[in-house]
């Protein structure tokens, strides 16, 4: 089947002239691994980290995989996939899995798309050494610019054979086979943050691991003045830690911790377990607020992420400022802690409501800004 990478859509994702659903590093890895792809059992491909359905689709199409299982850390990564595919007329021979044993037993050949971080890596590596087929072929690749000697470390701690192909297109590939028999497994993390107190549990691909970062910090020093409510929403949870604060400084309050990230909500449900308080934090996969009906919070609160993917972008920001707005019944508060050069101030009093100078220091603001009754000014 034909099958052009360049008609996959981002959607239901930020759209921007300078962001892409596939590049050179998908052609490169679909091209590295024609051949196992070809011969490869139904069941026995594996996907993870596709960003918009490149290498899921691509496998299908082009080298006839059949029972894929796909891992995709974003929601609306997984929604794209399928709005592609649907919109292709390419069939769903696939299914989604959490990065567990489940996705990788018996795996043959996996495609990787290298992530950001190497604790991410890591937990991929382990998850795939640990449950693959024996005569496995891991196929990974990013564009060189955000790629790192290092990450060849990380593969060699779980396999016994690294290949690294040369450059093309500014991309590279590395392939890894022969899993290592006693790989250590060290995901999830905890850490025990001084300052607050809170059992921190992460994932390797959760934002700040197992630490407090410091907006975070700021904001939790002033949420005590936010409005009391009967619950509250922490918007892009990452690990939980504003979640688990709240439900341990208001114990009566029901708190749903929310964030489209696999890792992410995987790592809040654990933290809100360590710190007992699992009962009073709900913890929901959703791309921003798209399963809350308009109107129905009083509080929400924020620590909003500046880059989706590799890219420092508003895109992502705005987006959750707008279903906030949406979300938040009038009179209602948006709490956020933001990069201060960042100026998000306008953004605010036009997407939710006015918006008040809580706390600044050299590097971070914090905001509320209040639901008006048109935020929108309809």
């Amino acid at each position: 089947m034909d099958f052009d990478l360049g008609a996959l859509s981002r959607q239901p994702d930020v759209a921007a002239p300078e962001l892409f659903a596939s590049d050179a590093a998908d052609r490169l890895l679909l091209d590295e691994a024609a051949g196992a792809l070809s011969a490869a059992a139904p069941g026995a491909v594996v996907v993870i980290g596709d960003g918009y359905g490149a290498l899921t689709l691509g496998a299908v199409a082009r080298h006839g995989a059949h029972s894929i299982r796909v891992h995709q850390d974003a929601l609306s990564g997984e929604r794209a996939l399928a709005a592609n595919a649907e919109r292709l007329g390419i069939p769903p021979t696939w299914t989604h899995h959490d990065l567990d044993a489940d996705l990788t037993r018996n795996a043959e050949v996996v495609l990787v798309r290298l992530p950001r971080s190497l604790d991410a890596l890591s937990d991929i590596c382990q998850t795939i050494a640990r449950h693959c087929a024996p005569g496995v072929r891991v196929f990974a690749a990013g564009m060189v610019k955000h790629m790192a000697v290092s990450m060849n470390d990380v593969l060699r701690g779980s396999f016994g054979r690294l290949d690294v192909t040369r450059a093309r297109q500014k991309a590279r590939a590395l392939i890894a086979a022969e899993p290592l028999p006693a790989v250590e497994v060290s995901w999830p993390r905890r850490e025990t943050d001084a300052e607050t107190g809170l059992v921190v549990v992460a994932r390797g691909a959760a934002f700040a691991g197992t630490t407090v970062d410091i907006g975070t910090r700021l904001l939790l020093e002033h949420l005590d003045a936010a409005p009391r409510v009967d619950e509250a929403i922490d918007l892009g949870c990452g690990t939980g830690v504003i979640a688990t604060w709240l439900a341990r400084q208001r114990p009566g309050l029901h708190v749903v911790a929310t964030d489209q990230s696999a890792a992410a909500v995987a790592s809040a449900r654990a933290t809100a377990a360590a710190n007992g308080v699992g009962e009073q934090v709900e913890v929901v996969r959703d791309d921003a607020l798209s399963a809350r009906a308009d109107g129905s919070a009083g509080l929400i609160v924020l620590n909003p992420p500046f880059h989706i993917g590799h890219v420092v972008h508003r895109g992502i920001a705005l987006k959750l400022f707008a279903d906030a707005g949406r979300v938040l019944a009038p009179g209602g508060e948006l709490w956020t802690v933001w990069n201060s050069h960042l100026r998000y101030r306008p953004d605010l009093d036009r997407l939710v409501g006015p918006t008040r100078q809580i706390a600044r220091n050299s590097t971070f603001t914090v905001t509320a800004s209040t639901r008006s009754a048109d935020p929108h000014g309809r």
